[in-house]
């Protein structure tokens, strides 16, 4: 049976301020925290239904009321893991990266890191202001791909006019990105749900490319930003 202590902490581990300040996170479903278990994520404690058989240390067997008392999700998924949180490795500049400007859904956040792995996107590097990446429903999105994309957080305006690197940003008013000449080094930035690309970042971004609309009725406003992000990083690959 799990302790009032124990529950304490992991619900506490659901707000941003207190990973941060604890320097653990947590990830719930079999399928994923299997997929963390392979990577280069230290597992601090594991609490499940059904043994995982690893390390007894780690390993936690509980009932299914104990993990509906700590999970986040409506329907727990037989198992909820704690996580150490990684440092970030340094950004490699010598491939393609993604750049996201305030995206504050976890969920579109989560779908684009999805994406990234998909796509062999090494790394996303993120504004301070953009949701966090251990955010639980972030982590849930991923389907495991956390452990392979490496997600960085920083100045993204200090970045970007730093990098070596063609900076392609996605608007609404720019080149028509089926007819654009698309390398397959740069960086691809994307912006905010609401408010797009913010002017402070526009001013580092040196090619602009957009998504044309094909309706007949134009009058849709704009693509989500995870859904545009998908259809840019297809192009960028399809003409490498």
């Amino acid at each position: 049976m799990l302790s009032k202590n124990q529950i304490k902490f992991i619900k506490r581990l659901g707000q941003k301020k207190y990973r941060l300040a604890e320097g653990y996170f947590v990830v719930e479903g079999v399928k994923t925290i299997n997929e963390l278990l392979q990577s280069h994520f230290e597992l601090h404690q594991l609490y499940t239904t059904e043994s995982f058989n690893i390390d007894a240390k780690t390993e936690n067997l509980i009932s299914e009321a104990d993990l509906k008392r700590i999970s986040f999700l409506k329907t727990p998924n037989k198992a909820l893991a704690v996580f150490n949180i990684p440092k970030p490795n340094q950004v490699d500049c010598e491939g393609l990266i993604v750049a996201l400007d305030d995206v504050r859904d976890p969920g579109n956040l989560g779908t684009i890191i999805r994406l990234c792995d998909w796509f062999g996107i090494k790394d996303l590097v993120c504004s301070k202001q953009t949701v966090d990446c251990y955010n639980p429903k972030v982590l849930q999105a991923t389907m495991g791909s956390i452990s392979r994309v490496n997600v960085s957080y920083l100045d993204l305006s200090s970045f970007l006019n730093k990098a070596q690197l063609s900076i392609f940003g996605a608007f609404m008013d720019g080149d028509n990105v089926y007819q654009a000449a698309l390398p397959d080094k740069g960086i691809l930035v994307m912006g905010n749900e609401a408010n797009g690309i913010s002017k402070t970042i526009e001013a580092e971004i040196n090619k602009r490319i957009a998504i044309p609309r094909f309706g007949n009725i134009q009058v849709t406003e704009s693509l989500n930003v995870a859904t545009a992000t998908a259809i840019l990083l297809s192009e960028f690959r399809r003409t490498q």
